[in-house]
């Protein structure tokens, strides 16, 4: 089998090639969304991507959310394939009527006859010192609509390949990317190569506890197995890479073998997708559990903006190493 070429990529590079490349494969394909051309987005991560493209494929926006989201909307619908680019995940309460009213319903609405292929890519995660409106992971609302597709990556080398899935997709895609993971670097193929949706990942093999993991929780439950195994704790990490479709197989297979599970993920807990994934492992996996699954997320108020009291409502590898520690009678 030949050698396949592989790179460190930061996750704001994996990114950007894989929106690159896309554009170059496919004319149909263009970005448009708040400082997306000039600035290269607030997170520099869209950098370069004017000059290549123009102005007409680059395309920098009002400040109206909503409506140059209804634009992507009717562009997707008549046969192209926009990338909407949502500065902060926070605004996506502005966009909520065009992607769950309108994108998400017209091709059921429609009897299949139309199709709305775009992508929304926004940001999640606190631990940036950006308050209350800047700083919420709100993946769980729209992996609550039918008819859209979540995705979550937690490296390099998955956000190229699923943000390729997404472009290429006939249905609308909410593309999400941890603000605080940007600079984090990854091995990257050169070739092309795309991850299907609906396929976890099993980043690290375990014996004794499951730990379920999305987007930036899964650094910090490596962290947290690493501390586990020093204390002769076993742990199997997994990432569902998408909320929807969710590879529950993966996720049940996993809590089976080791019979116990702890999710974490950092939007809120109360009616989160830590509630939704535990559903699935106590369902899947019931007779095989040793102790009820447990579940880690978000704390349930505004992020705040002291550096203090924001790092005390986000999960972290002491937390998880605790709550591993006492499922497994440690």
């Amino acid at each position: 089998m030949p050698e396949v070429a592989v790179r460190e990529l930061t996750m704001a590079e994996a990114v950007r090639e894989a929106l690159a490349e896309e554009m170059r494969r496919d004319p149909r394909v263009f970005i448009m969304g708040e400082d997306v051309a000039e600035a290269g987005t607030p997170f520099k991560v869209l950098s370069g991507m004017v000059e290549e493209f123009g102005k007409s494929r680059v395309i920098d926006t009002p400040i109206s959310e909503p409506g140059f989201t209804g634009i992507a909307v009717g562009a997707a619908m008549t046969g192209m394939r926009p990338v909407v680019d949502i500065m902060f995940g926070d605004f996506l309460t502005l966009v909520m009527d065009q992607m769950v009213n309108q994108a998400a319903k017209v091709h059921y609405m429609s009897g299949g006859a139309w199709k709305v292929p775009m992508v929304m890519r926004t940001t999640l995660g606190g631990g940036r010192r950006s308050a209350a409106q800047h700083s919420q992971s709100l993946h769980a609302w729209m992996s609550h609509v039918p008819g859209l597709k979540v995705v979550l990556p937690s490296t390099p080398y998955d956000a190229k390949g699923l943000m390729k899935t997404a472009i290429r997709d006939d249905n609308p895609v909410v593309f999400f990317e941890d603000k605080m993971m940007f600079k984090v670097k990854g091995p990257v193929p050169v070739e092309d190569y795309t991850i299907p949706f609906g396929v976890a990942d099993v980043k690290r093999e375990g014996e004794d506890i499951t730990i379920v993991a999305t987007s930036s929780m899964v650094p910090v439950a490596l962290a947290a197995a690493t501390m586990l195994e020093e204390i002769g704790i076993s742990a199997e990490v997994v990432d569902p890479r998408t909320t929807w479709p969710l590879d529950e197989k993966t996720l049940i297979e996993s809590a089976k073998k080791t019979s116990r599970a702890i999710v974490v993920d950092e939007g809120y807990e109360k009616y989160g997708v830590t509630a939704e994934i535990a559903s699935v492992i106590a369902t899947g996996a019931f007779y095989d559990l040793d102790a009820p699954v447990k579940r880690i997320g978000a704390m349930h108020v505004p992020i705040p903006f002291s550096p203090p009291l924001e790092d005390a409502t986000i999960p972290t590898e002491q937390v998880i190493f605790e709550a591993a520690k006492k499922m497994c009678n440690k």
